[in-house]
């Protein structure tokens, strides 16, 4: 007997529904000279008041790993991710090169979250 093949006749649909879920927390300063040490400004938590006009009490929200990111502004311009930091447990923000900022100026700080949802049904029919 000759080989044969043998094909199986079927189809798939697969439906996929993702929610993003986005985080975002805003934190709000205005430079101080006291808090600047040469050309690096460090900004404890506690400086920062938050979205709504609030002194933070505590540390600041920190990203989520793999889902997160900051973004920081200094006087309305977005700065390079190389130019800050911000500690592990949100207690500090810490900007480099910051000999040239003026006292006063307003700094933003942007942490962005994702909390992402998925799921899928695969439907097969013969």
């Amino acid at each position: 007997m000759a080989a044969k093949l043998l094909k199986l006749v079927m189809s798939a649909v697969t439906t996929t529904d993702v929610d993003i879920n986005p985080e975002i927390s805003k934190y709000f300063y205005e430079l101080r000279e006291d808090e600047r040490t040469d050309d690096v400004l460090t900004i404890p938590a506690t400086q920062f008041t938050d979205d709504a006009g609030n002194i933070m009490t505590g540390n600041l929200t920190t990203v989520s790993t793999d889902n997160g990111y900051y973004l920081l502004f200094i006087n309305g311009v977005l700065q390079q991710s190389s130019l800050f930091t911000v500690s592990t447990d949100g207690s500090q923000v810490v900007i480099n090169q910051a000999s040239t900022i003026p006292v006063g100026t307003p700094i933003t700080l942007t942490v962005n979250n994702f909390n992402p949802i998925s799921t899928s049904t695969t439907t097969i029919t013969t």
